[in-house]
């Protein structure tokens, strides 16, 4: 496997592999690999020729300093783990200054109010930074199918925007959750939880199966409450929001049609960790 920490190498690569017609899968990361990332390298393999990975840790997404700070970093370890699944052909580890020459400073985006909703209500900023980057990658890693997790769903949905107004030549491609056996969902995130969080940290997923369970049979505005209760009796956890939106828009729903495509939608801190998860709505 190649490794590239800077722009001008990896150029040379893409364009040597371009030459000789080789498709091009890709997925960016910020590192502190596990399971969920694997799993887009694994359907990339199956779709390209070429499977590249990226580690940055994008300081331009992240509207709390502290949590830009604390976020995990162990490179050569994820290094070792994409050499060691087999899936990946290249990874790409740039410096700040090969994705932001001038500073790292964020475009600003239209993204026809997806940017609004959940995490944009309560992390101003954040969708600009995640388009800047992955603008920026798509653009000098040039590859034909990109890969992203459903964990990051109104992520998922701002990059497919992203790439169509800008008129990106990529497909945009996404990839079930994976969780751990608890039904916790990988995130990198999980590292900063002990041994005692990470186990109550499962009443999330759980949570959400509940959920899905109430939709037909209860208005939305009692699931709410039945959630928030949930959250209220548990000591160390604090409810940031929680809802049930419509997946082509993101706009949150108080009423079932049964014509539309719905999924619940949740942010729950634990202790100081950030956590999110979502669920299609069977």
């Amino acid at each position: 496997m190649e490794v590239f920490r800077d722009r001008k190498t990896l150029r040379d690569y893409i364009e040597r592999n371009k030459e000789m017609g080789k498709t091009i899968g890709f997925a960016p990361t910020m590192g502190a690999l596990h399971k969920g990332h694997l799993s887009l390298y694994e359907l990339a393999r199956k779709h390209n020729d070429l499977v590249i990975s990226s580690i940055f840790v994008n300081p331009t997404q992240f509207n709390n300093p502290e949590d830009l700070k604390k976020y995990p970093r162990n490179v050569e370890q994820d290094i070792q783990l994409l050499k060691k699944s087999g899936f990946v052909d290249a990874v790409y580890i740039p410096e700040i200054s090969d994705i932001y020459p001038e500073g790292a400073i964020s475009r600003h985006y239209d993204f026809d109010g997806l940017e609004h909703e959940m995490e944009g209500s309560f992390r101003p900023g954040h969708f600009d930074g995640v388009g800047t980057v992955v603008e920026e990658l798509l653009r000098q890693v040039k590859p034909d199918n990109a890969y992203f997790g459903e964990k990051d769903f109104q992520q998922l949905a701002i990059i497919r925007k992203m790439v169509k107004n800008r008129k990106l030549h990529v497909k945009i491609h996404g990839v079930p959750i994976v969780r751990e056996e608890s039904g916790l969902a990988f995130s990198s995130r999980n590292e900063r939880l002990n041994a005692k969080e990470r186990e109550a940290a499962t009443v999330i997923h759980t949570t959400l199966i509940k959920v899905n369970d109430w939709f037909r049979v209860m208005t939305v505005s009692e699931i709410k409450k039945r959630v928030q209760d949930i959250f209220d009796d548990l000591r160390g956890f604090k409810l940031e929001y929680f809802i049930i939106a419509d997946e082509e828009t993101l706009k949150e729903t108080d009423f079932y049609y049964k014509d539309r495509p719905y999924r619940a939608f949740i942010a729950v801190y634990v202790g100081d960790v950030r956590l999110i998860d979502n669920m299609h709505m069977d």
